[in-house]
């Protein structure tokens, strides 16, 4: 092994039954646009479009720039680290196992709290058509779904992901068709071609970088992907799945978001701008068509449970199968028939029932400060793993690679920083602090390291140098 190498902790996982490899290229790119809900850019469009001045295309457009370096580093770094673990396995392994440990507890906070969201949108759905029926028997019969498919088996849960998210994509397909159809006939801008939805006179780029930090959580998802790493068929298959995921659901957020702004310029005679997926609908295609995109949402938001509720549990049997005592123990527990980390996927259940009591105004609030910490933590390892273990910086596409591009996505990752909302900050620094009293107890007053561990089979080779136990 090379001398620069990264090498892991000499404790291996001794665990006897592993998650199943039974995933392909196209399933985990699925699950990841399932975690991405691509009708989010019709419920927030009202929003976007009106703190950019009527240009939604373009905050998408800046915010997917903005993604795609740190995509590019998460890619890189699974390639080296095939483990469910994501940002907290790139960080113990690079920097320090109890750096690690707080990157992932901070990143926990944003993937615990996704599926309790959608639980709670779902709630809303229901109270809405049946305001007579206890609140919390839906989320109760809801979660208990959503835990049951995930402890079945992750094939199934991702067939699941699938179908929905291609019946999702294909209402936003008609979407497209009939907006092209109102335009050609005189609605909105009159034209599918003009440019007044990226640039016109008022539009400010600080106004529309801030519009970007509102639909760049959109993009959360393509993350996510990487802690299915030891359920793919192939180690290769994660990062193209990373890519893939990114750039398709990219293009599905722009060009909705051009058809919405094209034929809504303005939001002149919306009702209600919080939520404008609805009244966009009604507007486009008439009452049916209205039912059948709302049923869309709902579908789009079942996907996202499936598969924020199957990628958290993951990060948590990572997380559990690395420390010590029975709690880690029963965290790293997977079901000897069925492949899947058990407790760790009951636990996700367990809190996502916190949608009977909790608001979605109050759960939104604690949002983004763990997806920030991971994205900027995944670049910085990148620049160390590299340039200060591999010394890899001495030709011009060794410093592009592995200086300018995770610098640049730090950067970009840093003005996400500064549009973070207080409360996220809030409740964020009070969730790490709560991390920090539990390293202390593990580490014995940071006398001790967190064991780092992954399977043998999981090792890999790159650009000519092992990566082994």
């Amino acid at each position: 092994m090379s001398q620069n190498s990264p090498s892991l902790n000499s404790t291996t996982l001794k665990n006897s039954t592993a998650l199943k490899r039974s995933l392909g290229l196209w399933a985990i790119v699925g699950l990841g646009l399932g975690y991405m809900t691509p009708t989010t850019v019709f419920d927030t469009f009202g929003i976007v479009s009106g703190e950019t001045n009527g240009v939604v295309p373009l905050a998408y457009l800046v915010a997917l720039v903005a993604m795609i370096f740190t995509a590019v580093s998460y890619g890189r770094m699974t390639r080296i680290y095939p483990s469910a673990g994501s940002a907290y396995t790139y960080t113990s392994e690079t920097i320090h196992p109890n750096v690690g440990f707080l990157v992932g507890w901070a990143s926990l906070l944003d993937y615990l709290l996704l599926p309790l969201v959608n639980a709670l949108l779902i709630r809303i759905y229901m109270e809405s058509f049946f305001p007579g029926i206890p609140a919390w028997i839906w989320v109760v019969a809801y979660v208990l779904l959503i835990t049951v498919m995930n402890l079945w088996s992750m094939n199934s849960t991702s067939k699941v992901n699938g179908i929905l998210v291609v019946f999702e994509v294909v209402l936003i397909g008609v979407f497209v068709v009939l907006a092209w159809n109102a335009l050609s006939h005189g609605a909105g801008d009159a034209s599918v071609f003009s440019t007044t939805p990226l640039f016109h006179d008022g539009v400010d780029m600080s106004a529309v970088i801030s519009g970007a930090t509102v639909v760049c959580f959109s993009f959360i998802g393509f993350d996510a992907i990487t802690m299915y790493t030891e359920e793919a068929k192939d180690t290769s298959t994660v990062p193209k799945a990373i890519v893939l995921a990114l750039l398709i659901g990219g293009a599905i957020f722009f060009v909705a978001a051009w058809f919405g702004q094209s034929v809504f310029p303005t939001l002149d005679g919306f009702q209600n701008t919080d939520d404008t997926l609805p009244e966009m609908a009604l507007k486009i295609g008439g009452e049916f068509f209205k039912i059948l995109f709302t049923s869309a949402a709902f579908a789009a938001t079942v996907a996202s449970s499936l598969s924020s509720h199957a990628s958290v549990s993951r990060m948590i049997y990572v997380m559990g199968r690395n420390g010590r005592g029975p709690v880690s123990r029963f965290f790293s527990f997977v079901h000897p028939k069925y492949r899947t980390p058990t407790s760790a996927v009951l636990f996700v259940g367990a809190v996502s029932l916190l949608a009977i009591p909790f608001t979605l105004e109050f759960i939104s609030s604690m949002i983004n400060f763990g997806a920030l910490i991971a994205f900027t933590f995944v670049n910085l390892t990148v620049v160390i793993l590299f340039v200060f273990r591999r010394k890899q910086f001495r030709s011009p596409r060794d410093v592009l690679r592995n200086l300018v591009l995770p610098v640049v996505g730090m950067a970009l990752t840093g003005v996400l920083w500064a549009n973070l909302q207080a409360d996220a900050l809030t409740y964020g620094a009070i969730w790490l602090s709560i991390g920090i009293v539990c390293l202390l107890v593990m580490t014995r007053g940071f006398r001790q390291k967190i064991n780092v561990s992954m399977r043998e089979e999981d090792a890999v080779e790159l650009d000519g140098e092992s990566v082994t136990a």
